[in-house]
């Protein structure tokens, strides 16, 4: 059995309280557990996938697991997800990953939302959750679902209380952008660039007339970067400001802002241009081109986050919809995802969907997926 693997999962998620009847227990926890993991990373989308999967993979799954009675049946697997505690399952997740995360001085890590769009029922709202996710390393690193009577403002606040954010600059859209938020970032040691739009009309409106002026534009540093690919060239130039004392004034509430930010885009495809300008503000006084690779990396979570759960595991069609079911499963695949990516960094030139693939048809390739962990 591969120690490096007992570390990484079963180690962790083994330990999950049990929802079952002690009279019922025909499977381990570790038993369903693993098949589930194994059939998310091959490709499986729903239970009947996972039991197909699991009956037709036993050999290589009876390598790690005894399996004494088999594979569990569809039923089984949904009731099993349905009714574990997902609080407890997102404290494992938390746990896993740092067993297979590297150390790294500094971070940007990404605060952002995701909605699972075919996950609602008679009985629930579809599935909405906030991640974090390490943009450099493509790794989730936590998750908190949003309750159905609230929204990501209520969410993030819970996510960051137990994110390590310590040394680490954390990127968040313009829903996320409130003073008590950023409060909550700076008091865990942590630094944050916050988007300005409608909802911080006011700070916004300020921020942009402060970069309106010309003069004052034009005595400011600027970095500007190019990025050519697929028919597509988009220029982008930042400015910063550390000139903040007005704002303070003027937002009393935003003490913890050290600069603000504008960036112009101008995009060209196919020889039609357009043009845009986004403001920012951060508790960095950095260089400008430190902020825009640090804005550039925020993208990172819907380009190699949520762009994949959609397009590679299908989730926003996810059927899966009863109880706690998709908020584990949810989880789940956030495991298979991070997994998938460590290998990938190894395995240059293949795509997510392909790896998935692979995993399927060659037991090795899953094996070495399984036990990926930094060097």
């Amino acid at each position: 059995m591969q120690t490096e693997f007992e570390i990484s999962f079963l180690d962790v998620f083994g330990k999950i309280e049990d929802p079952r009847s002690k009279r019922n227990r025909l499977y381990a926890i570790s038993e369903i557990l693993f098949t589930a993991l194994c059939a998310a990373i091959c490709g499986a989308e729903g239970w009947q996938d996972v039991e197909d999967y699991g009956k037709m993979k036993i050999d290589f799954l009876r390598k790690f697991l005894p399996y004494k009675n088999g594979i569990p049946s569809d039923d089984t697997f949904r009731r099993f997800f349905r009714a574990l505690n997902p609080q407890h399952f997102q404290e494992l997740f938390r746990t896993w990953v740092k067993t297979i995360q590297s150390e790294q001085s500094e971070r940007v890590i990404a605060i952002d939302g995701k909605s699972a769009r075919h996950s609602f029922d008679d009985e629930k709202k579809m599935l909405h959750m906030i991640n974090a996710y390490a943009t450099e390393a493509r790794l989730v690193l936590a998750q908190e679902k949003v309750d159905e009577k609230s929204n990501e403002i209520t969410a993030i606040p819970q996510l960051l209380e137990w994110l390590d954010v310590k040394g680490n600059i954390i990127t968040i859209d313009a829903m996320g952008c409130q003073y008590e938020i950023a409060n909550k970032i700076i008091a865990k040691e942590g630094n944050y660039i916050f988007a300005l739009k409608g909802n911080q009309s006011n700070l916004r409106d300020d921020v942009k007339t402060h970069f309106d002026d010309l003069e004052t534009l034009g005595k400011l540093p600027a970095h500007k970067d190019y990025d050519k690919g697929h028919g597509r060239i988009e220029i982008r130039t930042c400015w910063v400001s550390n000139d903040v004392d007005w704002l303070h004034k003027l937002n009393p509430h935003w003490s913890t802002i050290k600069s603000i930010i504008r960036i112009d885009s101008i995009r060209e495809i196919k020889e039609k241009k357009s043009s845009e300008t986004r403001y920012y503000i951060s508790s960095l006084t950095a260089s400008c081109e430190k902020i825009l690779a640090s804005i550039r990396s925020h993208w990172a979570i819907e380009n190699n986050l949520h762009w994949i759960l959609d397009m590679s595991f299908n989730e926003d069609q996810s059927r899966i919809r009863k109880e706690n079911a998709p908020q584990i499963m949810a989880i789940v695949r956030h495991i298979a995802l991070n997994l998938l990516q460590l290998t990938k960094g190894q395995m240059k030139r293949q795509s997510i969907k392909r790896l998935r693939k692979m995993a399927g048809w060659d037991d090795d390739i899953l094996t070495f997926i399984l036990t990926q962990k930094f060097s």
